[in-house]
């Protein structure tokens, strides 16, 4: 899918669909002489906000389609817009048509300007148009998506805010597709092995570098706690970092971890059948920070970046980790497994230990880390948890703006004596209620006082059922929080 700009007459423009309001369809329909035709269509249209109406033209006009987005004449809300906006793309995923034009940024949002708005219908454009159909046979893809090029409308006064939009966007959609393809290839595809081959493709972009610590080099490093993880499976696991350097030689990075769990069984602490497919999804936070990467190299974003994925895969067997456990970490502190299956913190402590060579001015771990957040949030907002308020708020803010929304749990420090043990500094679970709260108490004891957050997405990295697969999210909130950065 290519996004560009398209600025001039609407009428004059050759396209197979012109997604516009109901004013803007009445007045193009009448330059073209279909006013009538129009008037006959829309006589039962209601014009509100998620319906849409498809309006063929005769094939001599340069517009064959109009698609009407209701309430698109009317000052809305962002959450009206962004309904709109989804409701438009539905619509255009059913059309046959190569190429459209979207002429909506006009509609008056709240607050809002032409680039909220432009960025906001091509964050819908990228997350409604993609699928996934790499492992189907060809006759086995039911309506298959023709769109191919999306051009964004600008008058003269919108036209500089809307072609950064547009820039943006491009980049965006590059790595929501990255973190959505990696999440969604089965395990037997994507192993840690296979997300190193995947990010060192990003070393091909400018200003991007990719290396990596295999098992033998964690061990000499003292990373127990990520090798109590890996060392069941026959496939080893990876701790590869991405180092893009867009900003100044002396300014300090941005680091991103993702939890790269690219299955999870539980390990001796074997997770019950039902479902167990969806334990692939459990990389989808290496997938997530892989994708910001991906977007802010494109981009361009003048920042200094690190990203760091865990990658490993929780399988049993004679060589598996047991309940009971304990095991030196990086950082030095000692670890009672209790539970196998808490598996994830045990790679992000290593990973968040080692992310302080880097000096880094912030760390954000992303990780589809506990069920717990998904009773407490459900698939809506994804948990954030900080002590640093301003890193908080800038985290909760990029959510808001992009529409990629999260909400911030406490991380007080009346829950770090659950994690007490009798045996070791600590034991990786206490007991199921707070549940995520007390697995990012347990993260923060490997930060040493950094400008830290945990991002907990348990609910909102993938869905269940009939509309299985991979997000994307939270990458449109990171990439968001990025391209604010001073």
């Amino acid at each position: 899918m290519k996004y560009s700009t398209k600025t001039g007459t609407l009428a004059e423009f050759t396209t197979g669909a012109l997604i516009t309001g109901l004013r803007t369809a009445k007045l193009i329909a009448r330059t073209l002489n279909q006013g009538a035709l129009l008037e006959a269509a829309t006589t039962d249209f209601k014009d509100l906000v998620g319906q849409t109406l498809t309006v063929v033209l005769p094939k001599n006009t340069p517009v064959q389609r109009i698609v009407v987005a209701g309430g698109a004449d009317d000052e809305q809300s962002e959450t009206q817009f962004r309904k709109m906006a989804a409701a438009a793309v539905t619509t255009l995923r059913s059309l046959p048509t190569r190429n459209a034009i979207w002429a909506l940024t006009a509609t008056k949002v709240t607050g809002r300007d032409p680039y909220w708005k432009a960025t906001s219908a091509l964050f819908a454009l990228s997350t409604g148009i993609y699928e996934f159909n790499e492992h189907k046979s060809r006759d086995k893809v039911a309506n298959r998506i023709e769109l191919r090029t999306l051009h964004m409308f600008a008058d003269a006064r919108s036209k500089t805010s809307v072609q950064r939009a547009v820039r943006f966007a491009r980049a965006l959609k590059s790595g929501l597709d990255l973190a959505r393809n990696l999440g969604n290839q089965p395990a037997n595809v994507c192993n840690p092995s296979y997300l190193l081959r995947e990010a060192r493709k990003l070393g091909r972009l400018q200003k991007t570098s990719v290396s990596a610590l295999d098992e033998k080099r964690m061990r000499e490093l003292g990373m127990g706690a990520f090798l109590a993880v890996s060392q069941a499976s026959n496939a080893p696991g990876k701790m590869i970092i991405v180092n893009y350097k867009g900003g100044k030689p002396k300014d300090q990075p941005v680091v991103l971890i993702g939890k790269g769990i690219t299955f999870d069984t539980g390990g001796i602490s074997l997770k019950p059948p039902p479902a167990m497919d969806e334990m692939k999804f459990d990389m989808c936070g290496a997938a997530t920070v892989l994708g910001v990467t991906r977007a802010a190299a494109e981009a361009r974003l003048p920042i200094n970046l690190v990203t760091i994925l865990a990658a490993a895969e929780n399988m049993p067997g004679s060589k598996a980790t047991r309940p009971g456990d304990i095991v030196r970490t990086y950082s030095g502190q000692t670890v009672e497994i209790l539970n196998t299956d808490a598996e994830g913190r045990l790679v992000l402590c290593d990973a968040l230990a080692y992310a302080e060579r880097y000096k880094p001015r912030v760390i954000i771990d992303v990780a589809t880390l506990t069920g717990a957040c998904v009773v407490a949030l459900g698939g809506v907002a994804s948990a954030v948890f900080s002590k640093d308020d301003g890193l908080a708020d800038a985290l909760l803010a990029a959510g808001d703006w992009s529409g990629d929304r999260a909400w911030r749990l406490p991380l007080w420090d009346d829950y770090q004596a659950s994690l007490n043990s009798n045996f070791a500094d600590m034991a990786n679970v206490a007991g199921r209620d707070a549940g995520a709260i007390k697995a990012a108490c347990f993260l923060s004891r490997f930060t040493k006082n950094r400008a830290w957050a945990h991002m907990d997405i348990a609910g909102t990295a993938y869905h269940s059922g009939s509309k299985k697969g991979a997000t994307g999210r939270p990458v449109a909130l990171l990439f968001r929080f990025l391209t604010e950065q001073p």
